[in-house]
């Protein structure tokens, strides 16, 4: 297991809005655009229950422009 590994929509989502991110729109199936309106950043976070996959996780900080680092230092 990776360093990014374990974590769960909920404690994404409120790392996000540390970050300036606040949900935007609905979007396909069960997936969520959150918008940061300082950096004019959008990334799609998918709503699923039990833990994110590390892959998708990267994917995510990478359309936001968060280093894993930073992620993983707030709380």
């Amino acid at each position: 297991m990776g360093r990014l590994s374990g974590f769960k929509y909920r404690e994404i989502v409120q790392r996000l809005r540390r970050f300036g991110f606040a949900f935007h729109r609905h979007a396909a199936g069960s997936h969520e655009i959150w918008f940061n309106a300082t950096t004019g950043r959008c990334t799609t976070v998918p709503r699923h229950t039990g833990d994110m996959p590390e892959g998708t996780l990267r994917a995510i900080l990478r359309q936001a422009g968060i280093d894993p680092d930073d992620f993983l230092q707030t709380r």
